[in-house]
């Protein structure tokens, strides 16, 4: 979820910001590791987070329904198959 400024210079860390940082303090660490998965990896479905991250299937859904809860995380279906979830990183600005 690295995004560059507009000036086109280095990207910016969604970690440095304060509130992103202040919502990660109060998270378990799966919650964590997952917003990490994310940021690095960009938008996933549930069964590709539990790969990429090697957690239980019920430890990433836990830990998604706490990043929704706090507006860290967002789904939709996927475009190439509407069965499917895709989670991706809310940007700072709209935490």
């Amino acid at each position: 979820m690295s995004t560059t400024p507009q000036s086109g210079s280095a990207p910016i860390d969604p970690f440095v910001d304060e509130s992103v940082r202040e919502c990660l303090r109060e998270l378990p660490p799966s919650a964590k590791l997952v917003t990490k998965v994310l940021d690095d990896e960009g938008p996933l479905s549930k069964a590709e987070l539990v790969d990429r991250s090697l957690l239980p299937d019920r430890t990433v859904r836990d830990a998604l329904d706490r990043l929704e809860a706090v507006e860290m995380v967002e789904s939709r279906r996927d475009l190439r198959d509407a069965r499917r979830q895709v989670y991706s990183l809310v940007a700072p600005a709209e935490i």
